[in-house]
Parts: structure tokens; C-alpha cells; sequence
């Protein structure tokens, strides 16, 4: 490609024609030779006579420059102009385009995929072989037309990890095989291991380019949750001038909505690499946290994942007296306060007035007998997926608990009395740990030898004893013993809780013991020896761009490695689960520091913002075409020819020509609308309805959730914008909280990329309300053309099983307290999800305890929005029912508007009452 003065040209030879101008503005202006002149006598007739219409001899200037401008449009257009021509910083041989295709270059992705592809462009003019290689993928090069590769630019996508020395060896094993050939490398800015290696290899082979942001890399390292408050340190690769960056908050709402939960922002000095910043939250509030990231910046490094260190478990700890037959204690907790305290939420009191706290942990130390009420409530707790930990002791060594039969609370049978070793009247010495077998939690962690026990309650020989031991002396004898109940499990240590019988207690062991039964969790990282003797399996993994898929078959990861070997194809980032415990690896670690890359002298280094080809050929061939149009007009005009009705058609077609012209900018100007369009529904909560097609059953759609909106603002603090239509085939769904759906006969059935946006809606949250508008929907509004329809429109949706709505719904009280649910007509049956086959009545409430979240859907015929639906003006467009009666209705279909608003909005936070009884209980009410 030729450049001349900033613009490529693909066929420059064409502009040799432009030399013709000159003589083509000669032939235009040339004079016709004089007449031969005649002297004839009736001419003097005419003297003195002048002609209204003259044509001049001469062609004018402007019109001979408007010729002469369309011709030059028309050479220069043939030439293959092209705006922002990407030049070739030299060779003709073969060319290695290479990407570090880290997560550090995901936020600006697109921009190397833009010079990837006018790389790619300017090599296929150039006739140069190409081959396109990710570090993070390598492989050996394949020199093929740069054709070949521009289809495969959309699969390049960023690695959530640096390359691996690995990698790196194998990158090197190709280039050994491939010849001499330049290399333009798309570097993402930031220093790794055995990148200096790369360079000296790749500058062996020709000439090495690099093209690099001056930016800098920003990144998020792990959350710390330090005195009461999660820590967040943001971190960056290059010093710069100060900076606020903002890091979200990311979980899921009690609906189970992936929201925003809370902001912090973190501030940059002038000059410095790190900010932090702190966020105090609620602990309820902070276990929904499931991630951490930095706003606008789009990659895995910028976002960290939490998990357990952030979910400080509830753990209850009882203890008996003798005075109230050991259900109070004066217990041994003085080592489990100080184990538990820096990583735990400590409950204390009786077990009947903790246990509907629902607790993650209750912790029985020395504790023998329970009532009868207290046993029961407990089994159904964990049976419910608790754990319940129970420490040995006196009092339990000299009761009949679980001698004869195994008591349900017990894991194994005891034998009467205990074992005292070591002491005087002992028959032998203090007996220390046996190491901890494969099969067990605490496989992997170090014992010490100070720690030996001197009095324990001995089991029962069982055939099930084996199974269930998890911990043992070195003679053999159980130590700790597990069994499982229901969805939860019963845990025993065989000695006390205290110093008395063991030096358990004194010892970090002890601390590391409860981590791994998730009665604590860590606050920091753990190290490969916390974790060694484990197995971690991947629940989810992260990409470059930091969004999380499931792990699906990935294989499991041993402790070790998951602790600190580096990231790669093997290891990726996410969250990975052991047991009970779950632990995330995420990109940056707490002494990550970000590094930018440096490249020798002799290496030039160019930035990325350069600006896209842009052919002008086409647009260069339009305008000479509006040129010739209008020198037709002109030479009309010029000639008299352009009056009346002609001059009409001649404005006629010059406008059909600028339409034309301007089609290019109406995709653009559609974009910018749905970009406005988004940025509202965004701002504000905006109810929608779904166009149908029908003029007038949208209108009155569209009235009805403006009167829906009217009465939400009067009644309540939720203050909607106008409503939206939705096109279904080609809006943006997850704007919207709820959409309301009249069904018409003869309303188009949705394409098949329409019903998978639906039903990823309706998966993430979102509320459909089908009002087929017919009064019948006694079975589903199979009995109606709009019921029909109904059933066609719904059918390849994800829609669970349904059921009229029950009186103990929570539809029926999360504003007004409701039965009937009409519109314009009065008819009871509306569906929604039905409730679980566990939903059971809660003592003292009159309802049952649904736990339903959001149900997706809701059914109905009522013709809500005509009931709802007023002008602009704020009077009634439809009249219900007759006079009172009437007005009642409207008034009740309102409230059922405003029930449905905030079921949508809060979930089922109205469901959660579990807690009342005790509440009121405590308040002698």
C-alpha cells in the first residue's frame, strides 16, 4: 500500500489519471470557431429587441469545477483510499503476530483484537504468510495467508494467568523449528517469568515490534477481613497521579439475585502503586458476598473471589451445672472462646433459645443429659444439615448416655466410667496422637509432640467403629469419632474441652482440627502445609475477563498446589470446595505485585491506539455522483429547462438522493437510541410490557403500568419511570424486574433466540405476568382463543410446576394484606409456583414457611392492566364494574399492583418469620 499524505492507496497508478484534469478543463472551456458572418437586411427588424432567455456562449467557471471535482472523486475512488492505513514496519518475509493473552490485557481486549486484524490486513496486502500465537496457547507457528486468519480473531481470547515456565519451554521448542521471520509482539504490559527468554529468541529469528498500552494494569488483591471490617488493597503497575477507583460488591439479594451489595472506594496517592480501603457490613450482608472487583475494569486480576474467610460461622457453645442437671455449664469454654473467637460468631444460652437462630455449629462440652424437648429439637437441627460437636468429660464419663443402645446425638456406643492414664493411680504413661489416617479431615496436619492425652471416655467395639473413628491414640484407642445424621453430622472428642484430661486444648493443633471440621474458618490464606493431606474439588473456575462458569469434570486439586503453585491450563482461578469448606484462588495473592514490563533498548515499542482502516472508496464514488447530479441540475437550470413542474421533480429526486446517503447513519443513530433506552432502565426501576402487535392492546398496556407507577409513587417508596414496550426479539431483558405480558389470538409466536433470552431471564429472577384478559383461567385458559394462545406462547418456556395462588402466599401480605387478586374481572384463580412438597406451618404463625423466592410467573385473566390503566391526566381509561362495588375492585386490582411490585422487588422477606415466636417469647408477649 502507497501512502500519500496519511491516506493508503491499494491502487496508486489510478491517480496518474488526475494529470488529465488540466486538459479536460481545456476541452470543456473550448470556444466553438466563429461563424461565417452573413449581413442580411431583415436583421435590422430586430434591433433594439432584447431576449428575456439567454444561453450563454460560454460554459460557466463553477460548473467546469464541479465536472472537474466529479471526475477527480471518481479516480481517487478507484484508487482504493484507505483512512488510517496500517503501515509496514518493513520485511516481506514471514510474519509472527504474538499475544502475551493474559488477563492483564482483558479490559482492552477488543482494541489488540482491532490490531490484530489490521495487521492482518496490511500482511495480506503485502502477500506476507502469518501466523497468530497466544503465550498463554502456545504452539508451533503455522505461516499461513493472512486470510486464513482474519475468521479465527473472534476465538483469541485472554488466559486468566500469566504464561507457565512450561509454556514458555514449549514456546521456545517451536520457534527452534520455524525459520527466520518478524515478529510483532502485542504485549499486555506486565513483567512474568521467562518473558527476557522469549525476547532474546524472537529477536534471533528478524525483527521484533512490540506494541504495548502505556496504561497501567490495575488489580485486586484477596479480601482480609481485619477487626470487624473487610480490608480490600487495589494494586498497580505503573506510579501515576492520584486516582479514585471504586471496587463493587458483588452476591446475591435474599430473591437470589446477583446485585450490587455495597461500594467502597479505594484512593491512589500521587506516586504510589497501592491503595485500601475498608468496608464494614453486617454479617448476614457479608455472607452474601460472593466477589470482589474494581469498576470498569473487565478481567480476572481486577476481580477476587471470596469464600469462607469472609463467612464467619455461628457457632453455639452450651455447657452445663450441676444445679441444673448439666444443661448450663460451668463449663470448660475458656480454650474453645479463645479458638474461635478471631474466626467465629460465638452464641452462648440455652439450647432451645439458640437453635432457632439456626446456628452452624452447636458445641456440647461435657454435657450428658438432654430433655426430652431439647433431643428432639436438636436431631431435627442437624438432621437439617447442622453439626453438632460434643466434647467428653466427667459428667459424661459417669452417665448411661449411649451405653447400651447409641444415643442418636452420640456417633459410637460408650463404655462406663473412663480411662485415666498417666496420673498416680494410672497404669501407665500419657499416650500421644497416632498419626492421622488418609480417609480423615485432618489428614495432613503435623502433630506435636507435647500433645498427649491422660484421661478419655472409651468406645464400645462396633462393627461400624472403624468407619467412623477419625482421630486415634497412638495404642489404637479413638480420639474423635464422626457419624453422620440426616444432611448433618455428629462429631465427638473423647476428651474434655480444657486442659483436665488432654494438652489438646494448649496446642495449635487444636485450632487447625476445628478449621478442618468448618467449626472455624481461617482469616487468612492458608499455606501448603494447613492444607497438605487434601483434595480440593472445582465448583466454579474464572476466564480472563473474571466471569465464572461451572467446572463440569475438571479433575480435583491436591491442598499443596492449590496453596501456591502457580496458575495455569491446570490450576485456573475460582472457588474450590472440600468437604465442608471452600476456598478461592484467586489471581492476585497478598504479596502479587504488578510488575510492568521493560524491553531492551534496540526493541521498538508502539502504543495501541491506532485507528481502524477505513476505506473511503465508496463514500469518494458517492459524493461523485451527488456532483454529477447536481451539474444535471445546474446545466438544466442554465439551459430554462427547469420550470414548473420539472423544477418539482428535480427537488424531488436530489431529496430521494440525500435519503439514500444518509441510510449509513440510521443504524448508528438506532444504536445510540438503545443505548438511552438502556441507560434509563438502568437509572430508575422501569416496569415494561411486551408489544403484542396489537395498537391497542400495547396502549392500553402501556396506561395501565403508568397508573400501576401513579399508585406505587403515591403509596409507597418506590418511585418507578415511565413504562417501557419490549420487543422481544430485539430488546435487552434484564433491565427489567417485571413484565407484564397481554395475551392476544392472534399474537406472533416468539423466534427461538427470543424464548432463550426469556428463559435466561426468568432463571436470573425475572417475573412474567401472563393476563390472557379472557376471566377464564380455570385451566389455563385452555377454553379461550387468548387461553389457547397462552398455551403455545408458554410452552417453550422454562416455567416450573404451578398452582392457584395459596392464602398463605406470600403474594398475599408483602404490602396489603390480600385474598382476591382481580383487575377489571374478579376471578380468584391465579397461578403461580407452587411451594415445595416440605413447606411446613410454622408454630404460632398462620402461615406456612414457603421459602418460595420470586416466583417466575403469575397466570391470570383478570385484565389487570385495564384496571390499573389511566390517561395522562390520571383519570380511569376503563371503567370497572358499577359504582362502589366498581370502585372497590379498582381499588383491590391497585393493591394486588403494588403486592406485586414489592414481591418482585424484596422476595420473600415477608416468608422469613422463623424468628417470631422466640422474639416474642423474649418480650413475654
Amino acid at each position: 500500500m502507497t501512502v500519500i499524505a496519511g491516506i493508503g492507496f491499494s491502487a496508486p497508478w489510478l491517480l496518474l489519471a488526475l494529470l488529465a484534469l488540466p486538459v479536460l478543463w481545456i476541452i470543456l472551456r473550448a470556444v466553438p470557431p466563429a461563424p461565417i458572418r452573413r449581413r442580411f437586411p431583415g436583421v435590422a427588424l430586430l434591433l433594439g429587441l432584447s431576449d428575456e432567455d439567454t444561453v450563454t456562449d460560454r460554459t460557466p467557471w463553477w460548473l467546469l469545477l464541479l465536472r472537474v471535482l466529479a471526475v477527480a472523486a471518481v479516480i481517487v475512488g478507484l484508487a482504493g483510499p484507505v483512512l488510517n492505513p496500517q503501515r509496514d514496519a518493513g520485511g516481506r518475509g514471514p510474519l509472527l503476530i504474538l499475544l502475551d493473552g493474559t488477563w492483564a490485557g482483558a479490559t482492552r481486549w477488543s482494541e489488540k483484537q482491532d490490531l490484530v486484524a489490521a495487521q492482518l490486513a496490511e500482511a495480506g496486502r503485502a502477500n506476507r504468510p502469518v501466523a497468530v500465537l497466544r503465550l498463554t496457547d502456545p504452539e508451533a507457528p503455522s505461516f499461513q495467508a493472512a486470510d486464513a486468519w482474519r475468521s479465527r480473531i473472534a476465538g483469541l481470547t485472554p488466559a486468566p494467568y500469566a504464561p507457565t515456565q512450561r509454556q514458555i519451554d514449549t514456546m521456545l521448542t517451536a520457534l527452534d523449528e520455524a525459520g527466520t521471520f518478524d515478529t510483532h509482539w502485542i504485549s499486555d504490559g506486565l513483567d512474568y517469568d521467562g518473558r527476557a527468554r522469549v525476547t532474546e529468541a524472537l529477536q534471533a529469528r528478524g525483527d521484533l515490534r512490540v506494541y504495548q498500552t502505556g496504561s497501567a494494569v490495575m488489580g485486586l488483591a484477596p479480601p482480609v477481613f481485619d477487626d470487624g471490617a473487610i480490608v480490600l488493597t487495589a494494586r498497580r503497575s505503573v506510579a501515576g497521579p492520584s486516582r479514585d477507583v471504586v471496587i463493587l460488591a458483588q452476591g446475591r439479594d435474599p430473591a437470589g439475585t446477583a446485585r450490587v451489595l455495597s461500594t467502597a472506594t479505594a484512593t491512589f496517592e500521587d506516586g504510589a502503586l497501592e491503595a485500601e480501603t475498608a468496608l464494614s457490613l453486617p454479617a448476614e450482608l457479608r455472607a452474601r458476598i460472593t466477589r470482589f472487583e474494581i469498576q470498569a475494569q473487565q478481567s480476572a486480576g481486577a476481580t477476587t473471589l471470596t469464600d469462607d474467610s469472609l463467612r464467619r460461622r455461628e457457632v453455639a457453645l452450651i455447657s452445663g451445672r450441676e444445679d441444673r442437671e448439666g444443661l448450663q455449664l460451668l463449663s470448660p469454654l475458656h480454650y474453645l472462646h479463645q479458638a474461635l473467637l478471631p474466626s467465629a460468631e460465638l452464641l452462648e444460652g440455652a439450647l432451645l433459645d439458640l437453635l432457632p437462630a439456626n446456628p452452624d455449629v452447636v458445641v456440647l462440652a461435657d454435657i450428658a443429659t438432654l430433655s426430652q424437648a431439647e433431643s428432639e429439637a436438636l436431631a431435627a437441627w442437624v438432621e437439617d444439615g447442622g453439626m453438632l460437636l460434643r466434647f467428653a468429660g466427667p459428667r459424661l464419663a459417669a452417665s448411661d448416655v449411649s451405653r447400651e443402645d447409641e444415643d442418636p446425638l452420640m456417633p459410637v456406643r460408650l463404655r462406663a466410667g473412663g480411662r485415666s492414664v498417666g496420673g498416680a493411680m494410672s497404669w501407665g504413661e500419657p499416650k500421644g496422637l497416632a498419626p492421622f489416617a488418609a480417609e480423615s479431615p485432618f489428614f495432613g496436619l503435623s502433630i506435636p509432640e507435647d500433645v498427649t492425652v491422660n484421661a478419655q471416655v472409651m468406645a464400645q467395639p462396633d462393627p461400624t467403629l472403624a468407619d467412623r473413628v477419625i482421630a486415634s491414640l497412638a495404642d489404637g484407642t479413638p480420639l474423635v469419632t464422626r457419624k453422620e445424621l440426616g444432611q448433618g453430622q455428629v462429631v465427638l472428642f473423647h476428651v474434655t474441652a480444657n486442659a483436665e484430661w488432654s494438652t489438646l486444648p494448649l496446642s495449635g493443633l487444636f485450632v487447625e482440627m476445628l478449621e478442618r471440621l468448618a467449626v472455624s474458618t481461617a482469616t487468612q490464606a492458608p499455606s501448603a502445609m494447613d492444607l497438605e493431606g487434601t483434595t480440593w474439588e472445582p465448583v466454579q473456575v474464572m476466564d480472563g475477563y473474571g466471569a465464572l462458569s461451572e467446572a463440569g469434570t475438571r479433575p480435583g486439586v491436591d491442598g499443596p498446589d492449590l496453596a501456591e503453585a502457580p496458575l495455569g491450563p491446570e490450576l485456573l482461578p475460582g472457588i474450590y470446595e472440600s468437604g465442608d469448606r471452600r476456598l478461592a484462588r484467586n489471581v492476585l495473592t497478598a504479596e502479587t505485585e504488578l510488575m510492568p514490563a521493560t524491553w531492551p533498548a534496540d526493541v521498538p515499542v508502539e502504543g495501541l491506539g491506532l485507528g481502524a482502516e477505513r476505506p473511503l472508496g465508496g463514500l469518494l464514488l458517492t459524493l461523485a455522483l451527488g456532483l454529477l447530479a447536481a451539474d444535471i441540475l445546474a446545466s438544466l437550470a442554465l439551459s430554462g429547462r427547469l420550470r414548473g413542474q420539472r423544477a418539482a421533480a428535480a427537488a424531488l429526486a436530489m431529496l430521494a438522493l440525500g435519503l439514500s446517503l444518509s441510510m449509513a447513519h440510521q443504524g448508528q443513530a438506532q444504536v445510540v437510541a438503545d443505548e438511552d433506552a438502556a441507560l434509563r432502565a438502568t437509572e430508575e426501576l422501569v416496569l415494561a410490557h411486551v408489544i403484542t402487535g396489537d395498537p391497542q392492546v400495547d396502549e392500553l398496556a402501556h396506561a395501565g403500568l403508568r397508573g400501576l407507577g401513579d399508585t406505587l409513587r403515591y403509596r409507597t417508596s418506590v418511585e418507578p419511570g415511565d413504562p417501557a414496550g419490549v420487543n422481544l426479539e430485539t430488546d435487552e431483558l434484564a433491565f427489567y424486574p417485571m413484565l407484564y405480558w397481554p395475551v392476544t389470538a392472534d399474537q406472533p409466536i416468539p423466534s427461538a433466540e427470543a424464548y432463550a433470552r426469556l428463559n435466561a431471564y426468568l432463571r436470573s429472577g425475572g417475573l412474567i405476568v401472563f393476563d390472557t384478559r379472557d376471566a377464564d383461567v380455570a385451566g389455563f385458559g385452555a377454553s379461550s382463543p387468548n387461553g389457547r394462545r397462552l398455551q403455545r406462547l408458554a410452552a417453550p418456556l422454562d416455567i416450573p410446576p404451578l398452582e392457584p395462588i395459596p392464602h398463605d402466599h406470600v403474594l398475599t401480605r408483602t404490602f396489603y394484606l390480600l385474598q382476591d387478586f382481580p383487575g377489571r374481572y374478579a376471578n380468584r384463580d391465579v397461578w403461580v409456583e407452587s411451594a415445595p412438597p416440605d413447606a411446613e406451618q410454622v408454630e404460632g404463625m398462620p402461615f406456612r414457611n414457603l421459602n418460595d423466592g420470586v416466583t417466575p410467573v403469575i397466570i391470570g385473566g383478570n385484565d389487570w392492566a385495564g384496571a390499573w390503566a389511566v390517561d395522562q391526566s390520571g383519570r380511569p381509561v376503563l371503567p370497572v364494574g358499577r359504582g362502589f362495588a366498581g370502585e372497590r375492585q379498582r381499588e383491590l386490582a391497585n393493591r394486588f399492583g403494588v403486592n406485586l411490585v414489592m414481591h418482585v422487588l424484596t422476595g420473600n422477606y415477608k416468608s422469613d418469620q422463623v424468628h417470631v415466636p422466640a422474639l416474642l417469647d423474649r418480650l413475654g408477649q
